[in-house]
């Protein structure tokens, strides 16, 4: 590869640089003291996003990961359990937190290939009011999962189901983003190439609302699609943040003169959320390229992340697969399958580099 040529990416969308225009607005950002509650930016992104959720209040915090775990302790006690999907983030990558700092356990059940849980399998998961068994306390579910959007219908009847049942619900929104493009997209309202009228992007925060409110809390990611270097939020009612600003305090995450990342994250919000549209174009791009190659088997994207599992012939070519790539400029991950994800550092002659790069370790 030419030492002047740029690398692509494609490992995850947490890789994003913030642009010239996120600098300007994080220098600018009045700072304050979070851990005293007075960083005027910090205050202004937990309002702003807790509006657009509809919930009463939100907390911002370092990461997903943290906003997760605080998350699910605010809703369980030591003893608790909550039902979760076998590859949900927060059971299966977040390192085990929630039975580790909180003694909450986990009760993970397998997904349907579309991504969802059957109710049938939440409602068997409930556990009866028996001193033998944790308490059943919380739903998570996760969406988009795995670059999946869950279905709306879905997503009202199991978040339904859980409330019939005394459970709390909870939503990893890491792409809850992604998840409203999609599906409005999906409603016919917002094209594939982001046309930025105030209409469209007002469609998309409708939808992103509409699922958030079927949860009792949402924790939203800024820095994955939406492009800002560090932070998430988790959104509920006043009473439950509180309990959540405990916990973060606990878990190390309370920040002093934050503001300067909130700063980001609210410029993400404002400039980045339609714009997705052209990731999830992208992602389509990237699988249609891909298609055709004997044993490439790829995985049509819902939204901005392109799965590809390998069989015959092309498995047996696997070896070196993703030194091979990065040795043209190209980066992939292969923990469980060979993943790619498109994100605002990506662009058309990046992903066309993608393709030819793929096609040339297995047609040669």
């Amino acid at each position: 590869m030419n030492s002047n040529t740029p690398v692509v990416d494609l490992r995850s969308d947490t890789v994003t640089r913030p642009t010239a225009a996120m600098r300007e607005a994080m220098a600018a950002a009045p700072l304050g003291d979070d851990v005293f509650g007075d960083d005027p930016s910090v205050n202004a992104l937990q309002d702003k996003i807790a509006a657009l959720l509809g919930f009463e209040a939100a907390l911002f915090v370092p990461t997903g990961t943290q906003s997760n775990l605080c998350g699910v302790l605010s809703h369980c006690q030591r003893g608790d359990e909550y039902i979760v999907g076998q590859m949900a983030h927060c059971y299966r990558w977040e390192g085990g937190g929630a039975a580790v700092f909180g003694s909450v356990q986990p009760q993970p059940i397998a997904h349907q290939p579309d991504g969802t849980l059957a109710l049938a399998d939440i409602e068997e998961a409930i556990k009866p009011d028996d001193p033998h068994f944790a308490r059943s306390r919380l739903l998570a579910l996760e969406n988009t999962l795995g670059g999946k959007l869950l279905p709306m219908a879905y997503v009202e009847q199991a978040t339904a189901l859980a409330k019939s049942k005394g459970l709390a619900r909870h939503l990893d929104g890491a792409r809850l983003f992604n998840a409203a493009v999609a599906q409005a997209a999906g409603a016919g309202v917002v094209e594939a190439q982001a046309s930025t009228s105030p209409g469209s992007v007002r469609a998309v925060f409708a939808q992103a609302r509409r699922i958030a409110q079927c949860f009792d809390s949402v924790s939203v990611c800024f820095s994955k699609g939406l492009g800002a270097p560090v932070g998430s939020a988790l959104c509920g009612s006043r009473d439950y943040i509180a309990r959540a600003r405990r916990i973060r305090k606990m878990a190390g995450g309370a920040m002093r003169q934050a503001g300067m990342l909130a700063a980001a994250a609210s410029y993400a919000l404002d400039h980045h959320v339609e714009r997705m549209a052209q990731d999830h174009a992208l992602a389509r791009r990237l699988a249609e390229g891909l298609a055709g190659i004997d044993g490439v088997l790829v995985e049509a994207p819902h939204t901005n992340m392109v799965f590809v599992d390998l069989a015959g012939p092309a498995r047996a070519k696997s070896q070196g697969l993703i030194q091979n790539l990065a040795a043209q400029g190209v980066l992939a991950t292969g923990l469980y399958r060979l993943r790619f994800a498109t994100h605002l550092d990506v662009d058309e002659a990046g992903i066309d580099r993608a393709i030819a790069a793929v096609r040339r370790h297995f047609l040669g």
